[in-house]
């Protein structure tokens, strides 16, 4: 059985690190598309994680902050249309948008946090994943409330 596997393969183990480094780059790019659509529902203290060498979950988690209940499932909501329309993509899988208190969407390299204040700031999730390289996005430093 062995014999059948055997042959002149082209891939590389350099091969596999350029392919890896264009999945994060694409990923970077996702996530920036990801930050650009929260922006123009006025999330706030939006923050890319690069998790990519601390988890294999990802490759960037998205958070940011929404105000209300309606913000927070229009960002979302937002976030979808705009990922769909540029990347042709939708969420592998979406949490907590009837809830409207911490929406969840998995891109799959990218995962998105849209919480409240409130959730934000009890599961901390920034401290948790302390150790990953943070990208902090220009223009989403506002108060709302």
């Amino acid at each position: 059985m062995t014999e059948s596997l055997r042959g002149n393969f082209p891939l590389t183990k350099n091969a596999v690190s350029i392919s890896k480094t264009d999945t994060e780059a694409t990923s970077k790019n996702l996530a920036l598309t990801i930050a650009e659509a929260a922006l123009d529902r006025k999330a706030v203290e939006i923050i890319l994680l690069d998790v990519a060498e601390v988890s294999y979950l990802s490759d960037y988690f998205v958070m940011m902050t929404g105000y209300s209940k309606v913000q927070v499932r229009a960002i979302a909501e937002a976030i979808e249309g705009q990922v769909e329309i540029d990347w042709q993509r939708r969420p592998l899988r979406t949490e907590g948008k009837a809830e409207g208190t911490w929406v969840l969407q998995d891109y799959g390299d990218v995962i998105v946090h849209i919480m409240m204040p409130r959730e934000r700031e009890f599961y901390n999730l920034e401290a948790f994943w302390g150790h990953a390289e943070r990208i902090f996005i220009p223009n989403s430093h506002g108060t709302g409330g």
